[in-house]
């Protein structure tokens, strides 16, 4: 039972804040200056950003919920301040690319982002494994994200200084 009340606070506050954070500054189809972007071929469609985070951060809530459930385990409190510095990245990527427009230093906070999630995943399945697998998607999804933030940052070196024309977008092969 201690594992629910957990997770009624962890899932809820995770996919607030993770919310808050995309509601801070004009993201996707909101921001002209995203839509004015060269974009690699594999962007996948507006409508997997919102699908793709609330379930990472509904799965990243219950893995959270499971480590803070073990009480007395060996390694949870490093695993606990590992979560809590990548949770930090994470939330500050979207306004440093959608709000500020460098993608270059997006480029540099998900990959720090990725480093400590790693950390994080395996210090929680040290834990328990289950809150480790619980991550797993979030990884591959943190380094797909890694990799079209990398590739927007080569497409559009001058992106910082980029102003939109309204309703242009570019798919690049």
């Amino acid at each position: 039972m201690s594992f629910l009340r957990w997770a009624l606070v962890t899932v809820p506050g995770v996919v607030l804040l993770g919310f808050l954070s995309g509601r801070s500054v004009p993201v996707g189809t909101e921001s002209p200056w995203y839509l004015a972007l060269a974009k690699p071929a594999v962007t996948p469609p507006p409508i997997a950003f919102p699908i793709a985070w609330t379930t990472l951060y509904v799965l990243m809530g219950l893995a959270l919920a499971v480590v803070l459930n073990a009480r007395g385990a060996r390694g949870r409190g490093v695993a606990l301040a590992l979560f809590g510095a990548q949770f930090v990245l994470n939330l500050a990527w979207t306004p440093v690319f959608f709000g500020l427009h460098k993608v270059g230093l997006a480029t540099l906070v998900i990959a720090a982002m990725l480093a400590l999630a790693i950390a994080a995943t395996v210090a929680f399945a040290r834990v328990r494994a289950l809150a480790a697998w619980l991550m797993v998607p979030y990884l591959v999804w943190i380094s797909f994200a890694g990799v079209l933030t990398w590739r927007i940052g080569q497409l559009n070196p001058e992106a910082e200084t980029l102003v939109p024309r309204t309703g242009t977008s570019q798919v690049i092969g």
